[in-house]
C-alpha cells in the first residue's frame, strides 16, 4: 500500500512538471545556493537545470540542503554562455537574464507563462555582461528598500513562484506536459531512485 500511495505521488509530480520553464545558473559557486535553487524548482515544477561553469569549479550539492531535490530536479552542465543559450534557443526557450541594468524589464511585466529560461548569475559578479547581452532580454525584482539585491537563491524562488502564480492562472499544471510513454518511462526511473 505504501509504495502504491509512494507511486501516485511520483505520478502527480510528474504530471505537472513544466519542461518549458527552466533555470540557468552561471557560475554560482556555493553549494547551498545550488541546492537551495534546485529545491524551489522542484517546487515550482522545473523539470530541468543548465549550469553554466566556465570560471568556477562545480560545487558538491549536498542531499541536506536540497531536501534530496536533486534526485528530482534533472541538471544539464555546459562550459560557455553561447553553448547552453545555443541548447536552449534550439528548444524553443527565450532566455531572461536577472540584473539590474537600464533596460531591464519588471519580473512582474515578464510573460512566464510562454516557453521561458530565467538565468541567474554568481554570488558576487553576478550575470555575466555576455550572459546579459547574448539574452532576449534582462529582467529585475523591483527593490524598495536599500539593498538593491537579494541572495541568489531567494531571487531565483521569487521569480519561479512568479511564475508559478502566472502558470495556475492559465492552467498549466492542470493537463501533462510530457507525453504518456515519457511519464512512464520518468515514473520508472523516479521509483527506482527511491
Amino acid at each position: 500500500m505504501r509504495t502504491e500511495r509512494r507511486l501516485v505521488k511520483l505520478e502527480a509530480a510528474l504530471r505537472r512538471r513544466q519542461p518549458d520553464l527552466t533555470v540557468v545558473l552561471e557560475n554560482i559557486h556555493d553549494p547551498h545556493n545550488v541546492s537551495a535553487i534546485l529545491r524551489s524548482c522542484d517546487a515550482a515544477g522545473v523539470h530541468e537545470v543548465h549550469l553554466i561553469y566556465s570560471n568556477e569549479e562545480f560545487p558538491r550539492i549536498g542531499k541536506k540542503s536540497s531536501s534530496s531535490a536533486k534526485k528530482w530536479v534533472e541538471r544539464r552542465q555546459f562550459a560557455s554562455v553561447k553553448s547552453c543559450y545555443d541548447h536552449l534557443r534550439r528548444e524553443g526557450f527565450r532566455v531572461f537574464a536577472t540584473r539590474l541594468d537600464e533596460h531591464a524589464r519588471s519580473l512582474y511585466a515578464l510573460d512566464l507563462t510562454a516557453k521561458a529560461a530565467l538565468v541567474f548569475g554568481n554570488e558576487h559578479r553576478g550575470v555575466s555582461d555576455e550572459a546579459a547581452k547574448l539574452a532576449d532580454g534582462t529582467v529585475m525584482i523591483p527593490m524598495m528598500g536599500m539593498i538593491q539585491s537579494l541572495n541568489v537563491s531567494v531571487a531565483c524562488a521569487v521569480s519561479l513562484f512568479e511564475a508559478v502564480r502566472q502558470r495556475l492562472q492559465a492552467g498549466h499544471y492542470g493537463s501533462a506536459k510530457f507525453p504518456e510513454s515519457a511519464i512512464a518511462a520518468l515514473l520508472k526511473s523516479w521509483a527506482m531512485k527511491e
